[in-house]
């Protein structure tokens, strides 16, 4: 004896969406343009610090091309999880511990 009738009908899949789509329907207001003005200003002091020729104590220098340059690097992900469908893809909880 067969588990389903004849009748019963496979479970349709939902169609898979592309993470590339852009939406802004989750940075709505004044979260947007703070967003991209801390993008831009984190790509602002990784240049200026790479204007630097010269340093006596290269430590302090050193540690603010690694902040500028990770704060640059996470407001780009963050700036692409918020702006493309990869956000409903990855579900609110994850992006949330993210």
């Amino acid at each position: 004896s067969a588990v389903y009738n004849a009748t019963t009908e496979p479970e349709a899949k939902s169609p898979r969406r592309l993470p590339l789509g852009c939406t802004l329907r989750h940075l709505r207001g004044w979260r947007l343009p703070v967003k991209v003005f801390q993008t831009i200003f984190s790509l602002v002091a990784v240049v200026c610090e790479e204007l630097v020729q010269e340093c006596y104590n290269c430590s302090p220098l050193y540690y603010f091309e690694f902040a500028s340059c990770s704060a640059f690097l996470l407001s780009l992900l963050f700036l692409y999880v918020y702006c493309t469908d990869l956000y409903e893809s990855l579900g609110e909880d994850k992006v949330r511990k993210l």
